[in-house]
Order: C-alpha cells, then structure tokens, then sequence
C-alpha cells in the first residue's frame, strides 16, 4: 500500500473513532476506541501537517506563473521541498510496529568471560557504567546480585534498572563487550583482550509470563562469600530451576530466604518473557538479519581500547575518541546512533 493510501485510512480512522467517543459509547468499547485514537493521534496530526504542506505547495507552484509572484513562490517551495521529505520520514517512522517492551524497566545481568582476573575486573567497571548511565537519566538503579572476586572484580552482576524507555535505550547494550588494556596484575606491560558479556532484558510482570509452580525447584542453601554475620549460618540463599526451559536463577544478596525468593522470580520471570521474545522475533524476521545485530550475547558488539584511548561499535562502525567519558555513563551517542540504524533497516524492510 502506498504511503498516501495509507495515510487517508489513518485518519479515516481517526474521523471514526471520535464519532464513536461523540455518541456516548461506555464501558470496555470506550476504553479501547479512546486507547487506539490516543495511539494514532500524534500520527494524525503529522499527516495533516504533511497535507498542509502538499497543499502550500500546490499553492505556490500555481503561483509561478505570475510574474509578480513567482520569486516569492520560488522561495516558498524552496522551503517546503525539504520539509515535506521530512515530514513523510517522521510519519513513516512513526509508522513502525511498536516493540511493547520499549516503555518497560530492564533487569541488566553482566558476566566476566575470557579473560581471567582482569575480566571479572572491567565486567565492575562496566557495572558502574551502567549505574551512571542510569543516574544520568534519572532512573533508578538497584542491585540485585552482586558477587565480588578477591581483586575487587565481579563474579556477576545483576541490577533491576526501573524508569520510563530504559528497555527502549538499553537493549542494544546486549552482547559481548572486548576490553584491551595492560592489566593492573601485568608486570610486562603486555596488553591483553578480555572479554565480558552484558545481557539487558525488559523487565516482566506477572501477566506476561506464566509459571507454573510444579515447574519450578527451588533449592535453599546457605550463602557463601562476602554478606556478614549471616553467612553459613542460616539458609537464607535460594536456587530457582525452571524445569521445562532449564533456566537457572540463583540468588543471595538478600539476609532474608524471602527476599531472595522475590528477586529470583523477578529474574526468572523477565528471562523466560526475552525467551519467549526471542523466538517470536526469530520466527517473523528469519528472513532478515537487523544491521545492529541480534543482541546475542555470543555477538562481539564493541571494543574498549585504552592504549587508544577509543570505544567502537563494530555493529554501525562508529569509533569514539572518549574512553573516560564513555566509563562515565555518556552513551547517548551510541545509544542514539544505535536506534537510528535500527530504524533505518526497518524502514527498509517495511517498503
């Protein structure tokens, strides 16, 4: 269908369904009628600035033949020429299928790889990454596990980031990250590459996924490591198995069995709602790999080089000279750049 076709449908629609809401219509048929005009109106409004446009330009393409009119015309056209290509862009990209899972909180899981010491090390600094990245937007970061090595690096990491869009603006982050650096540990001054995998899932509630509580095994145990008092004494940390997927949630960051519980389940719920995700992805798109990647974490997505002082993602080939503002959370330009060439090969696909 082409983009005019479909534009007069839209606001077709639009004219129908105010007339709908102007008869008095209650119960569940307001709420969906009121839900469906509220998504497609900022598009309404767009096309009828886009048919504004068309209509200007009409206007002052008629008006060229008029000598006294035509340097005035020119100019006007001149205008409109570049805006009404914008206009149809925005419309065009306002037109993309929603991922429904973009306006959600996220649960972000960071794991050391290859890599030894020195990876469990940059995984902590990657955690913090994250963390300022979060305060930066305002969102709030909470840790939900956090398993320290004797370095000072980090086993795993895990953090429920809670706001609007975080899902929207992290879910690129997903895959391998590669850091190359002299390690602290290293007397020869050898640079060496480790690597760290990031996992960002939108968070899940509890109507998104169900579980079955004869699926689950849930083991207790005492905790183990660095938590205080509490350690190897009461049967506070919790292990969550998911029998017919096999995930694994294991969880004691928390004093109290309960606690734990409740952030094992959190976890294990958002893990299976990005499985089910996944596969329903792979299904609709088998055909068409997305040029930033799959977000598998067995993907090799950037490269933290600190001789160089650079950071590059190897999915949009953008390099940036800024390694330590990049450490303090300023992504926003990847993040950006990321979305746009998402968008663009969604475009691409649509026509």
């Amino acid at each position: 269908m082409n983009l005019a076709l479909k534009l007069d449908r839209i606001a077709a629609r639009a004219d129908e369904l105010r007339s709908l809401l102007g008869e008095g219509i209650s119960g569940e048929a307001y709420v969906k009628a009121s839900r469906e005009l509220s998504d497609i109106e900022p598009v309404v409004g767009r096309i009828g600035d886009l048919r504004a446009a068309e209509q200007a330009r009409d206007e002052a393409e008629a008006m060229l033949s008029d000598p006294e009119m035509r340097g005035l015309a020119e100019a006007e056209l001149f205008e409109l020429k570049e805006r009404i290509p914008a206009l149809e862009h925005e419309i065009r990209l306002a037109l993309l299928p929603k991922d429904e899972a973009d306006a959600r909180s996220a649960i972000l899981e960071i794991r050391p790889a290859a890599g030894g010491d020195e990876a469990g090390l940059f995984a902590a600094e990657l955690f913090q990454m994250y963390q300022k990245y979060a305060e930066s937007k305002g969102w709030k970061f909470e840790v939900m596990e956090f398993g320290e090595t004797e370095l000072g690096g980090m086993k795993e990491g895990i953090a429920e980031i809670t706001g609007r869009n975080v899902f929207a603006r992290l879910k690129y982050e997903s895959g391998v990250h590669r850091v190359q650096r002299v390690p602290a540990t290293e007397s020869q001054g050898r640079i060496h590459t480790s690597t760290v995998t990031v996992a960002v899932l939108p968070e899940a509630e509890e109507v998104d996924v169900d579980i079955n509580e004869g699926d689950l095994r849930i083991d207790v145990y005492r905790a183990s490591g660095a938590g205080g008092q509490h350690v190897n004494k009461t049967e506070s940390a919790v292990r969550i198995t998911h029998i017919p997927t096999g995930i694994v949630v294991a969880m004691q960051e928390e004093r109290s069995q309960h606690k734990n519980r409740a952030k094992a389940m959190k976890i294990l719920r958002s893990r299976m709602y990005e499985q089910q995700r996944s596969s329903l992805a792979a299904t609709r798109a088998a055909d068409r790999k997305s040029q930033v990647g799959t977000g598998d974490r067995s993907e090799r997505i950037r490269t933290y080089n600190f001789p160089q002082g650079r950071v590059s993602d190897h999915r949009i080939n953008l390099t940036l000279y800024k390694i330590d503002r990049v450490m303090m959370g300023d992504l926003d330009e990847f993040v950006d750049k990321l979305t746009a060439e998402d968008q663009a090969a969604r475009l691409a696909a649509d026509e």
